[in-house]
């Protein structure tokens, strides 16, 4: 037996030969040396004298050779005879699965038109057999480049579709375009000829621009044309609303991969007040890019930026260094009991190496390290609770004070709260801003007080902004507080000067101060 047929199969087979004598079809079968091969077999009964079967007689014929056969001509039926791509056919036939798929998980899919720019020249003046051998060499160098799960098509001429597949992330179609880009336009050499020739590429997205297979081949074939008509050599998205949004994402990108370089990046402190008697105990740290030509931009629209590519994690490091040296800075004189706040980001927790990145940085400068605190999103300790928990701990026993940010918007499970190796929880500001009027806030705020409090943490109301709120905080065992109703992000000789100013003054002073 070949393994290949299930109970049903047999008993079909049999039940044929009981009531027709006779059974016909093809079937796998198991040679001697013990490969697998198809066969067409034919099997009859032969019946005694009593009319009962007494043998059975069957006669097989290999057919592996007409098995190949057919699944040769049916290759050729679905592949481009030249580079041996998947042709039309085919690419029609994924399309509609990755359609299918793309519904079911909420996922996007993206066509990729391409088109080779100066191919005709070449073809022309070199021949179609170099034509030939170039756009062989275009299909090796695509197919090396796509995931196992998308489809580079030759459509025709010089023209290829590639099908992405479960798309999350537009951006990422961007830096996939950027190596479709960056690899086609690298020097052919075919028969002694060096040759040059770029791609334009449009992009058209299920099921942004349509749900059509049809027309989502016809708006990413407009989007090349687009991409031609701009110059050549680059690709263009059907939509120019996205074009737009996606330019000055990738402008932004490009721009903060030398803003450290060229100091443009400001570390601002927003100041945080203990509610009891409105002493400064610190700041959190908040970062603001100077751009060059732009002005101020707020961390708002960069940050988002930095953290889908390794940015984040250079900036952060950045943040680290100078929440570090002022610490350090302060630790002789008057401030040297403030803390700092710095928040991390997923990509530095969930690198193995932050921890060892942290510890040099300390080693470096003598602070209290207790007054370090590192700020990490609810959402971020539950992505993967196990590795955030043996990072945390890593952490803490390095002596860095640990707080949940943004606490009440994630989904933390309460064994899990408990575990973490925290001393703070921070109150999103979401629930903060509907107090004293709405009265579900409140409600929420006061049970994460409580909660925080049952679990001997800290508690850290941010976003407060006016002097209800901070009553109502008060009241309700609110520990600290920051917003604009204290102080709005300074720069750090401002925050040093509203400190030193500050520290030596009275609680009546400070609450008269506070509330101007």
């Amino acid at each position: 037996s070949s393994g290949r047929h299930g109970h049903d199969f047999y008993q079909a087979l049999w039940s044929s030969l009981q009531r027709n004598g006779l059974w016909r079809g093809e079937i796998w079968n198991r040679r001697k040396d013990g490969s697998i091969y198809p066969e067409w077999l034919s099997i009859s009964t032969l019946l005694d004298s009593n009319g009962q079967i007494s043998n059975y007689i069957a006669i097989f014929t290999d057919i592996t050779g007409n098995k190949e056969k057919e699944a040769y001509i049916e290759y050729l039926a679905q592949h481009d005879h030249l580079t041996g791509l998947p042709n039309r056919l085919l690419l029609r036939d994924r399309m509609e699965q990755a359609i299918v798929h793309s519904r079911r998980n909420g996922t996007k899919v993206a066509i990729l038109f391409i088109d080779l720019d100066r191919f005709k020249l070449i073809n022309d003046t070199l021949g179609h057999t170099t034509g030939d051998r170039l756009l062989q060499e275009v299909a090796e160098r695509l197919k090396k480049l796509i995931r196992e799960d998308d489809t580079v098509s030759r459509q025709g001429g010089d023209e290829f579709i590639i099908l992405l597949q479960d798309i999350r992330n537009i951006a990422h179609i961007a830096h996939l375009a950027e190596k479709y880009l960056d690899a086609l336009s690298a020097e052919y050499v075919i028969d002694g000829n060096h040759l040059h020739v770029t791609p334009s590429i449009g992009i058209a997205l299920f099921p942004d621009d349509s749900d059509s297979m049809g027309e989502l081949i016809k708006h990413a074939d407009t989007a090349m044309y687009h991409a031609k008509a701009l110059g050549r050599a680059t690709y263009q998205f059907f939509t120019e609303k996205l074009n737009a949004a996606l330019a000055e994402r990738i402008a932004i990108e490009n721009a903060l991969r030398t803003a450290l370089s060229r100091n443009e990046f400001k570390l601002f402190l927003q100041p945080q007040y203990r509610l009891g008697d409105a002493r400064l105990l610190g700041a959190e740290a908040l970062l603001r890019w100077q751009h060059p030509s732009e002005g101020m931009v707020l961390p708002g629209r960069f940050i988002p930026i930095a953290e889908e590519s390794n940015l984040i994690e250079v900036i952060g490091q950045w943040v680290l260094e100078q929440a570090i040296q002022l610490l350090n800075e302060w630790r002789e004189g008057p401030l040297a009991n403030l803390h700092i706040a710095v928040n991390t980001s997923a990509r530095q927790l969930n690198n193995p190496d932050f921890v060892t990145q942290i510890s040099k940085l300390l080693e470096r400068q003598p602070i209290d390290r207790s007054l370090l605190h590192l700020e990490i999103t609810e959402s971020v300790a539950m992505q993967d609770i196990e590795r955030s928990l043996v990072q945390m701990r890593s952490l803490k026993s390095l002596g860095l004070h640990l707080a949940v940010d943004d606490f009440g918007t994630g989904y933390s499970s309460l064994s899990y709260l408990k575990q973490l190796p925290i001393d703070t929880l921070k109150i999103d500001r979401s629930f903060i801003e509907g107090i004293p009027e709405d009265a579900q806030d409140g409600i929420i705020s006061l049970a994460i007080i409580k909660l925080a409090h049952t679990l001997q943490y800290e508690v850290v109301a941010e976003g407060v902004e006016t002097l209800e709120q901070a009553n109502f905080l008060k009241q309700a065992d609110c520990d600290v507080a920051q917003g604009y109703y204290f102080a709005r992000p300074m720069p750090i000789e401002q925050f040093i000067e509203l400190a030193s100013s500050q520290i030596s003054s009275t609680p009546a002073q400070r609450q008269a101060s506070t509330a101007d």
